[in-house]
């Protein structure tokens, strides 16, 4: 397993770091420390741009040699970034043209990162030769073992720019799309406020205007953006592996955060590498989402390193953040906790951000693993080299097992961008909290869960959430009911299918395609603001907690042949049915009209384990997360106290602690921030 950090040896060259005789010495003592911490590998260069090609054409990867040359004398190896998230200052000067504009046709200047406009050619030219002249220098260098392309794709809300040459790839992008103007101007409903054009370059961007943009051009839109990262990624990819057919290529992800499609990205790459902000989370379950979400990007055709099959955290967020309100250190034990709580969910890498606080720039109190001053604070680093002397312990066990998981949550970027635009019908909901509550339950159940598109095949899960699907194709309905009708069981929700891919209503009911796999119609829907909410009645053996709400939106259903499980209370839909089931074939299509509190979740993920589909994986406290990593003959599970208190687990028979080698029987205290790394007994399943 590799475990390493960030590292940026260009802030510790003299007067920095090292003496005016050696201005790189202070490199030597970095590798030394570094493998002190137990780390074997380090990311490096992915804002060099400047300094490998100070002027224009003259290239100096001297420097960065030097570097790759120190670690290789202390076993460790390197992830190598191209520099294009950074470019140098020149070249801004040299080409303007590539300085992004913003929706209101305002220019945003060089000085930082992330200043470029992605459909620029003079950017992708420059981008080209940095990137072929890198690895033409260094590809063949024998510790590099995979390349980083770029760095944080779409931060800073750079997703989009508006300038000429945009235009231009835009119009492109549509006539390749829409092959002729009349099925644009139909597709998109142009004609609504006669905005139809007979031309393609007399279609707009969607710039600040009076008023909203046409809801399906704003669609096209988002597409149109994300399909330039990913090629823009996919063409250094190219050139990657043209002269370093061997080394295999990621790049570093958010949490879907970035308005792109990060499952199309994900196929251009060989293995996913995710940025962890745990340290600012406040609920672990926000966290595991997140995790499970980034891991769920790539399920085949993963090409790592060492020819593992999860994926890497390439920033692990080894201290506080500086961009916060305010920027607390994070405690004692909490980086180790969550460090574990990566491994536990897929993690094959572990990268800290970053090696040492600089000196100068935005980031110089940022979190990381050493400070400023050598000779001060230890506690963050002693913690890191727990961690690393830990998983060297771990390593072998953990060599080519895999989550396994029972349920899926269904993501969609087109759906979620279609939400996101003007004029919702309830601006207070939001996809990713309604996501977060079904989440939340089968996390707190100890339900691994991955996320998947629409169009994935979804045969292996027992349970598949479909929530707010508000955009589906007639292919993805489809989809959906091939997966019930064979056995499966659906849950979805409120809001769905309202729109085709066209962002186009349809005139057949709703939800679009689906109205005979759920038995039922909405008629209308109310939508209710943060201060109102209905309630539900349960009808059956659907168990209730407490009283359930019915909050932000409530579908009026009329059952057409379906089982209603719940109504609604009051108001003029009272007695309507709120939350239905459906036998569709051998399976079973479950919807949910509204949304409720988190407490109905869990009522919800009770009942579909007593109906036999849901198992989790130990029974413990409900104050401790469990996951677990698996392959032929074997199985590791992980408990973590995210608690500020011990938490008592007992376990009935002899259980083997991976990190001490010792056994546990009978009562067993896992202190606040804890981790219990055990392994499933050879006679049989682990009861706890």
């Amino acid at each position: 397993m590799y475990f390493g950090v960030d590292y940026y040896p260009e802030q510790w060259v003299f007067p920095y770091g090292g003496s005016a005789e050696n201005p790189e010495a202070q490199w030597v003592q970095d590798a030394q420390l570094m493998r002190t911490a137990g780390f074997n590998v380090i990311r490096l260069g992915e804002f060099s741009w400047g300094l490998c090609e100070k002027e224009d054409g003259k290239f100096n990867f001297d420097w960065l040699k030097r570097v790759m040359d120190i670690m290789g004398e202390h076993g460790i190896q390197v992830v190598l970034g191209t520099p294009t998230a950074a470019p140098p200052i020149w070249l801004t000067r040299k080409h303007p043209e590539i300085l992004p504009v913003d929706e209101h046709g305002l220019t945003k200047h060089e000085g930082t990162r992330r200043a470029v406009c992605l459909n620029s050619d003079a950017y992708w030219t420059y981008s080209r030769r940095i990137v072929e002249n890198l690895a033409q220098a260094l590809g063949s260098h024998p510790q590099l073992i995979a390349w980083q392309i770029d760095n944080s794709l779409g931060g800073n809300f750079t997703e989009a720019s508006f300038n000429e040459d945009t235009r231009r790839d835009w119009h492109g992008w549509l006539e390749a799309k829409y092959e002729t103007i009349e099925r644009l101007n139909e597709q998109l409903g142009l004609c609504h406020w006669g905005q139809i054009v007979s031309a393609w370059n007399q279609v707009p961007m969607p710039m600040a205007a009076p008023t909203v943009h046409n809801p399906a051009l704003v669609l096209d839109w988002s597409r149109f953006c994300s399909d330039t990262i990913v090629q823009f990624v996919g063409m250094q990819a190219e050139i990657l592996r043209r002269l370093t057919p061997d080394r295999p290529i990621t790049t570093n992800l958010r949490a879907l955060r970035h308005r792109f499609d990060h499952f199309d990205l994900a196929n251009v790459l060989d293995f996913v590498s995710i940025e962890s902000t745990a340290v600012i989370k406040s609920r672990p379950a926000d966290i595991a989402c997140e995790i499970d979400m980034l891991r769920s990007l790539k399920k085949t055709d993963i090409r790592t390193p060492d020819g593992d099959v999860g994926f890497w955290v390439m920033e692990q967020k080894a201290g506080n953040v500086n961009w916060q309100e305010v920027n607390a250190l994070v405690r004692p034990g909490v980086l180790r906790m969550f460090t574990y709580q990566l491994v536990s969910r897929g993690a094959t890498a572990v990268l800290f951000f970053r090696w040492r606080q600089p000196r100068f720039g935005s980031e110089k109190f940022h979190g990381a693993v050493l400070p400023h001053h050598l000779e001060g604070s230890r506690r963050v680093f002693n913690e890191v080299c727990q961690i690393g002397e830990e998983l060297k312990i771990l390593s072998p066990a953990l060599k080519d097992t895999k989550v396994a998981t029972e349920a899926c949550i269904i993501y969609s970027h087109d759906n979620e961008w279609t939400l996101q635009q003007p004029n919702p019908p309830n601006k207070f909901f939001s996809l990713r909290e309604h996501i977060q509550l079904i989440y939340t339950a089968l996390h707190d159940r100890n339900v691994m869960v991955d996320f998947a598109r629409p169009n994935e095949e979804l045969a292996k899960y027992k349970i598949v959430f479909a929530p707010s699907l508000h955009l589906i194709s007639a292919g993805d309905a489809d989809r959906l009911k091939f997966y019930v009708q064979n056995g499966g069981t659906l849950i979805s929700t409120f809001n769905t299918g309202h729109v085709d891919e066209h962002s186009i209503v349809p005139d057949s009911g709703i939800p679009h395609n689906l109205t005979d796999l759920f038995g039922l119609e909405v008629q209308e829907f109310d939508t209710l603001p943060p201060s109102e909410e209905n309630h539900l009645t349960f009808k059956g053996a659907f168990p209730t907690s407490h009283l359930h709400p019915a909050r932000l939106w409530c579908d009026l259903i009329e059952p057409k042949g379906c089982q209603v499980l719940a109504t609604y209370a009051k108001d003029f839909y009272a007695g309507k049915a709120a939350i239905t089931m459906n036998t569709f074939g051998l399976g079973k299509a479950i919807y949910i009209g509204t949304q409720s509190h988190q407490h109905f979740y869990h009522d919800l993920i009770a009942w579909l384990r007593n109906m036999g589909g849901l198992h989790p994986l130990l029974k413990v406290p409900e104050n401790i997360e469990v996951s677990m990593r698996e392959k032929e003959g074997s199985r590791i599970y992980f408990l973590l106290n995210h608690q500020n208190s011990p938490v008592r687990v007992q376990f009935y028979k002899p259980m083997h602690d991976f990190l001490t080698g010792a056994n546990i029987v009978g009562n067993y205290d896992i202190q606040p921030h804890g981790v219990l790394v055990i392994d499933e007994h050879p006679d049989g399943k682990v009861e706890g």
